[in-house]
């Protein structure tokens, strides 16, 4: 079953029992044990002991990410505890006086978060939540916008975790320089950029289609989400109180990101962002936060040392479902990978074999992008697999290498962005303490509309044999879209 069309099979039972159940964890569950009966020959026992040896292995080695997510749980919980968060909504509310100010304000703040898509999700939740709620904006909204200023924006800064995986993905001995194609590639990246339009486009109209309209409609909290009635305001902070442990945190994770690269034993600034390790980076900086925070709030009596302790479960506590599913997407993403059901493999043999012309690659090369990051709910692994193949394809010499490496990573943070079972999709959703199918059901139709112009573009780069002719027509196609988008919203308002 290994490196065949079965691999397939266990996301796609997931993902679609994801979406007509609107039960994640157990959607997840049968497609992570339905992919352990294939590779063990449908062993009941022997599936379930595969589940719990890659359950195991994915959370071991993902620890300082689950670590990181407790931190940040506990520092949102004595912020919260605090006033801060009130106070900074009392604020923003005479700062900002309409939606889209409110709107407008989250975007900004995710696309100046460009350093990693999980600090960015959880950061611009904590901190915008307050405004968006006074102004009505749906969770399921604001999960968009943070969904939609994570990847994106991280995957055209050369300064991010994401230059680093994209440059780590080329094969090994490789003399082609990893940031060098990384920057090469941003002007080709459709998707990313194509959203940050999109997102400008919805921000300036203030209307929604397709299933966010309704949510938008009742705009309402989610009921599921209990964080608001169990963090109980009890302290007198002040806006200063949320706005400086935000500030430590930025400065702090960038400082440990730098000294995780060796920037403090010699190397360069770039070569230590590329080196980095951002995870144990993120489990640094959000550590001495909360340190921080605690001595910020202590001698000033904002809370008292016994409310900073209960921060400490409840934060916990809130970060819960976020790392239950967390668990079970890596879990998936473990059966499908080349140690198990290699579900790379199998996208390598039918690429490698098709024998297609290289005027459609780019095309080809997004599409199956696309389809390996839903299916497997990771843009990292996906980098991985196809960014090699491009490379062999065309070698180092050949301009059209750029454009495809654009169009793999275009199609990766595509499918990214769509799946359910995508670790950004499930922070984004957690950002916004927003029901995660909820986001995922009302994030796809927007996703799909930008991925439809991103298609036109990169077939257009193929057959011209050049990636600003494509960037040009994807761009003329886009704005076309967001015409006809704009009048059928009008009329629809009208009727």
């Amino acid at each position: 079953m290994t490196a065949t069309v079965w691999a397939l099979l266990p996301p796609v039972i997931a993902i679609v029992l994801a979406l007509i159940t609107k039960e994640v964890y157990v959607s997840l569950m049968v497609g992570i044990l339905s992919g352990a009966l294939l590779y063990t020959g449908f062993s009941p026992v022997g599936a379930v002991d595969t589940t719990f040896t890659i359950m195991g292995a994915k959370i071991g080695g993902n620890a300082d990410i689950l670590i990181f997510l407790v931190l940040l749980g506990i520092l949102v919980a004595l912020i919260t505890k605090s006033g801060a968060s009130r106070a900074y909504g009392n604020w923003a509310a005479k700062s900002i006086r309409s939606r889209r100010g409110a709107l407008a304000a989250t975007s900004l703040l995710g696309v100046l978060i460009f350093v990693d898509d999980y600090f960015n999700c959880l950061t611009v939740g904590t901190v915008m939540r307050p405004v968006t709620d006074k102004y009505k904006v749906s969770r399921a909204k604001l999960a968009y916008i943070i969904d939609a200023t994570a990847a994106p924006v991280c995957i055209i800064a050369p300064i991010s975790s994401w230059a680093a995986a994209v440059g780590s993905s080329l094969p090994k001995g490789s003399s082609i320089d990893g940031l060098s194609l990384f920057t090469q590639t941003i002007p080709f990246n459709l998707y990313a950029i194509f959203t940050l339009i999109f997102i400008i486009f919805m921000i300036v109209m203030d209307k929604d289609f397709s299933k966010m309209k309704k949510y938008e409609k009742t705009a309402t909290i989610d009921a599921d989400v209990h964080t608001a009635d169990e963090l109980k305001v009890v302290g007198h902070g002040k806006v200063l109180d949320l706005l400086l442990p935000i500030f430590v945190l930025i400065a702090s994770c960038i400082g440990f990101m730098l000294y995780t690269g060796g920037f403090f034993d010699g190397a360069s600034i770039r070569d230590a962002f590329a080196d980095c390790s951002s995870a144990r980076s993120l489990v640094l900086g959000s550590f001495f936060t909360i340190l921080f925070t605690f001595l910020l709030y202590l001698p000033r009596k904002v809370i008292n040392f016994t409310e900073c302790c209960e921060s400490l479960v409840q934060g916990f506590k809130a970060m819960t479902p976020a790392i239950m599913i967390l668990c079970l997407a890596w879990t998936l993403s473990g059966i499908c990978s080349d140690e198990d059901l290699n579900i790379g493999g199998f996208v390598s043999t039918v690429v490698n074999g098709s024998g297609l012309v290289g005027v459609i690659l780019p095309f080809v090369f997004f599409l199956i992008a696309l389809g390996l990051a839903f299916a497997t709910g990771t843009s990292w692994g996906t980098f991985g697999i196809l960014i090699p193949i491009a490379i062999a394809i065309f070698g180092t010499e050949n301009s059209m290498l750029v454009v495809s490496v654009a169009a793999i990573l275009s199609g990766a943070v595509c499918g990214d962005h769509i799946s359910p079972i995508s670790d950004t999709t499930i922070l984004a959703s957690a950002g916004a303490q927003c029901k995660h199918i909820d986001h995922v059901s009302t994030q796809i139709p927007y996703a799909l509309i930008v991925a439809a112009n991103c298609l036109v573009g990169f077939a257009a780069a193929g057959l011209c044999q050049n990636g600003y002719i494509g960037l040009i027509c994807g761009l003329i196609t886009l704005i076309l879209t967001m015409c006809f988008l704009a009048y059928r919203m009008k009329k629809q308002e009208t009727a």
